[in-house]
């Protein structure tokens, strides 16, 4: 008799700890942040200019924080084993960063530069709507979006209802909408969901949305070398991560604007919005949607002075106002945003949660409850 009642008393103590980090995850939640004000629209996106004490979430929402340890998986029901296989082993090798023919000069795309990369491993998706809810459930985690209580949305994606109650826009970007109610559990707005779309990238994500759950799984966002030497996929000076032309053998590789933007959007790819995280074909390195779909954040703040030197694992400068977001979304079109290629780059504010940035978590070492 004496030792199920020990499990018993066992599995009653870990019920009422589990509930007790439940409820103080919940309380930091509540606390974080504040409302602040918009800035200006970025291009092919929106910076949002808001205060935010972000960077410190990366501790609160740690994995050692939020997660105890548990035998033979590290992180219990919120993650399984079987996820080991969404993280492709990246080879250390030298590639050409950047190019000497800028599509973008103002981006700062240039020069070409030869740069060393070590051996990583890189999300083979971007996180989906389904792993990000993982992440909130297991720590109560509250975007930045969720506690601005707004975020932009593309105007093409709202329903008539939430247009006819909006009365501001981005002056250089007008078809960008400030949306009271737009998060990524409701990207288009109040009535919105993301029901039918739980494999599809995470959107409104700020960067220190997308630093919080990197840090949760047990690992970092990419710097931009890692990102674009993983968009190559082993190739060399190539627009796109499978040759150079937008659409070899007429069968399309990446999700993006088809028609004239922004009044129409012929949906020719198959989505006029997201697409699933795994649709169309992976390059080289076995990553899917590395370029278009959603904008992904890279660790890197923003600059446009780089040296032709050859580097080691560059990190980009030490310190900025803005973060380098590459490989273009679904709503680039040449005309206007030509970014969806391996070499392009934008900027955005750490705290910019538009309906079209998202992300993908790279890692030096596979976490141990991956291999």
């Amino acid at each position: 008799m004496a030792a199920p009642r020990r499990r018993l008393l066992w599995v009653v103590f870990t019920c009422w700890a589990l509930r007790l980090r439940v409820a103080v995850c919940s309380e930091r939640g509540e606390d974080e942040g504040r409302p602040g004000g918009h800035g200006d629209g970025g291009s092919c996106g929106c910076s949002t200019g808001r205060a935010s004490g972000g960077e410190a979430a990366a501790q609160k929402y740690s994995l050692e924080a939020n997660v105890p340890p548990q035998p033979n998986d590290g992180l219990g029901s919120a993650q399984s084993k079987d996820e080991g296989r969404q993280m492709a082993s990246i080879p250390a090798g030298v590639f050409t960063m950047g190019t000497d023919e800028p599509a973008i000069r103002q981006d700062g795309e240039w020069p070409a530069r030869r740069v060393h990369i070590h051996h990583f491993y890189m999300d083979r998706y971007e996180v989906s709507n389904a792993e990000y809810e993982k992440f909130v459930n297991a720590t109560g985690y509250l975007t930045e979006a969720e506690r601005f209580g707004d975020s932009f949305v593309f105007e093409g994606m709202l329903s008539e209802q939430v247009k006819s109650g909006i009365h501001q826009a981005v002056a250089v970007a007008p078809w960008w909408l400030p949306v009271k109610g737009a998060n990524w559990r409701h990207p288009e707005g109040p009535d919105s969901d993301i029901s039918n779309r739980m494999d599809h990238p995470v959107l409104h994500v700020s960067w220190n949305d997308a630093v919080a759950f990197c840090t949760w799984a047990g690992k970092r966002l990419p710097t931009e070398a890692e990102w674009e030497y993983s968009c190559r996929g082993g190739l060399e000076n190539r627009l796109f991560p499978w040759g150079n032309k937008l659409h070899p053998g007429g069968q399309h590789y990446v999700n993006i604007w088809q028609g004239e933007f922004p009044r129409n959007n012929t949906g020719e790819d198959g989505y006029k919005g997201t697409a699933p995280v795994a649709a169309f074909p992976p390059n080289g390195y076995g990553l899917y949607n590395i370029v278009g779909n959603a904008w992904e954040w890279t660790s890197d703040w923003w600059d446009v002075h780089h040296s032709s030197d050859e580097t080691y694992n560059p990190k980009g400068p030490p310190k900025g106002t803005d973060r380098v977001k590459k490989g273009g979304s679904y709503m680039c079109h040449k005309s206007y945003c030509y970014r969806y290629r391996c070499a392009a780059r934008s900027q955005n504010t750490p705290d910019s949660s538009a309906s079209n940035l998202g992300f993908r978590c790279a890692a030096d070492t596979l976490p141990d409850y991956l291999k």
